[in-house]
């Protein structure tokens, strides 16, 4: 059976031919149906993969429906390209700080904007295979490359072939929105999906949304050599980070030449001879800036117009998606979803997580709940931005209290050494206590950085947990063990100190001494200190 495959991926070099050969082969054969599967998946991004697979490598019979390209967001337009951008991005601007190290690069050094994409394509291309349709048919998965569309509450369509399930996961995914702009379709504009498919560097580029994928594009390309203006509805980036983690990162993109406009009112553009205008107003006052290219990073939208829910029964909107219980089912008990098609955190590690979750639920009569997950994010600017947990704002939100340790990385060892002192640990753990709430982590690998936390918060252990586990000297993770002894030495309080000072006394055998400290406890104790 022919499937519908045959979908092209721009520039057509070598690398997105070789990517296109894995992910969504032109000469796909469409296996022939089984009477009915253990599980049928639509959507092959990360939730689809991780679920058909694993459920394959259990024993079910699976079946993998995919119209577009295999490997979803994460290797095609998110995580994979656009940290290899990244990379690039963070390489040029090491070169450019090189002299503060003591090493000199004779000439100027120049950034090859065709080579950096060519670089971004061929790495995809690599990758690409871990998601190949031949790879998971070896793994046991059918896979059919084509439009699913639901005929029932146990049967799905595609390709001209019925599928018939006992369970069922959508993991379609999210596409970039954009917003309601007077112009901006006739304009044209960028989005995740075409950004990576640049030949070109553009000279001027604005950013519509200073969120985590706004952010991390805006610095990348003015590291790379455009000039970059941000506009942001809120006032400051990353609004759902911690606010002194927000300002740090506000300050390095301001030093390294990126416009910030908060509070930005965008109320139309157009085309002209010399660019593509946006129209904007700041402090009451139209203003006009031209660039070569407009980026849209402002939200997702789910996937679920073309699936014919309505006949699978299965409740869903247009702005959060498929509505699913705590245990990621949806209102037909047979059909569950995973991913950014419903998830409020749209992530590779959060659809990751969700389909573990769905292949327990599913299969094996399981009753795991998404709320008890605990999920962290990164932001993957330089610094990067590394959560996990309740932030601070959440915290007093709720009503909970709590304490705070800081540890800024100006007073950490080998950051002084390496040159990064701009960041912090920051860690919330309950009130009188010592088991952690959330934490923000600011460091240039913050990523690498935060599991440990998410590690001890997973297990019901405390900070203090951190604070005795030996670390490397010297390593910038030795802040969160320093941020633990804070916790540590909080708990000496003016009654213990005195407790101390006399058993210190009785040590070395000073009777006045040991008089005057039992004195001070007795004191403290009946004071309630």
């Amino acid at each position: 059976m022919k499937s519908e495959a045959g979908q092209k991926i721009l520039p057509e070099d070598p690398h997105n031919r070789a990517l296109v050969a894995h992910v969504c082969p032109p000469d796909w054969e469409n296996p022939k149906p089984i009477g009915r599967y253990n599980l049928v998946v639509i959507g092959g991004g990360t939730a689809g993969l991780v679920t058909a697979v694993g459920a394959a490598g259990l024993g079910a019979k699976v079946a993998l429906i995919e119209k577009h390209l295999l490997g979803g967001d994460c290797l095609n337009y998110g995580c994979v390209p656009s940290k290899a951008l990244l990379r690039s991005a963070r390489a040029a601007a090491d070169v450019r700080l090189s002299p503060s190290y003591g090493i000199h690069v004779p000439g100027n050094a120049q950034v090859d904007f065709p080579k950096v994409m060519e670089r971004l394509r061929r790495l995809r291309a690599k990758i690409g295979r871990h998601d190949s349709a031949h790879r998971l048919k070896s793994l046991g998965v059918d896979v059919f490359l084509g439009e699913a569309r639901f005929t029932g509450s146990d049967t799905v369509e595609v390709a001209g072939e019925t599928l018939r399930f006992r369970k069922a996961v959508i993991a379609t995914g999210a596409r970039p929105a954009a917003p309601p702009i007077d112009g901006l379709e006739e304009t044209g504009y960028l989005t995740n999906e075409t950004v990576f498919s640049l030949t070109d560097r553009p000279r001027r580029l604005a950013v519509i949304g200073g969120g985590p994928i706004g952010s991390e594009l805006s610095q990348a390309f003015q590291r790379l050599g455009s000039r970059v203006t941000v506009f942001e509805a809120g006032e400051h980036l990353l609004g759902r980070e911690d606010r002194d983690a927000a300002e740090i990162l506000q300050r390095v993109f301001l030093r390294e030449g990126i416009r910030l406009i908060f509070k930005a009112k965008l109320t139309r553009t157009f085309r002209s001879a010399e660019g593509k205008v946006i129209v904007y107003e700041e402090d009451g006052r139209e203003q006009q800036l031209v660039v070569d290219e407009i980026l849209v990073g402002v939200g997702r939208s789910p996937n679920v117009e073309s699936l014919n829910l309505e006949a699978a029964g299965v409740e869903y909107d247009h702005e959060s998606g498929v509505k699913v219980d705590d245990t990621l089912r949806t209102s037909n008990p047979r059909i569950f979803a995973a991913g950014d098609v419903c998830l409020p955190y749209k992530f590779t590690h959060t659809a990751d997580a969700a389909a573990r979750l769905v292949i327990q639920n599913a299969l094996f009569l399981g009753r795991k709940k998404w709320s008890r997950l605990t999920v962290p994010w990164v932001t993957y600017t330089d610094p990067e931005i590394a959560h996990v947990g309740l932030s601070e704002q959440d915290a007093l939100k709720k009503g909970i209290g709590f304490d705070t340790f800081l540890r800024p990385l100006g007073e950490v060892d080998r950051a002084i050494v390496d040159g990064e002192e701009e960041g912090f640990v920051k860690v919330l753990v309950k009130k009188g206590g010592d088991k952690i709430l959330g934490a923000t982590i600011v460091a240039r690998h913050a990523g690498e950085m935060i599991g440990e936390i998410g590690v001890v918060m997973v297990n019901g252990l405390g900070l203090l947990a951190i604070g005795n586990t030996i670390h490397p000297y010297p390593t910038q993770a030795e802040a969160i063990r320093q941020a633990a002894d804070l916790c540590n030495r909080k708990r000496l309080t003016p009654f213990i100190r005195k407790v101390f000072s006399c058993w210190m006394a009785f040590a070395r055998q000073d009777p006045i001494a040991l008089f005057s400290a039992c004195r001070d406890a007795v004191r403290g104790f009946a004071a309630g200190r």
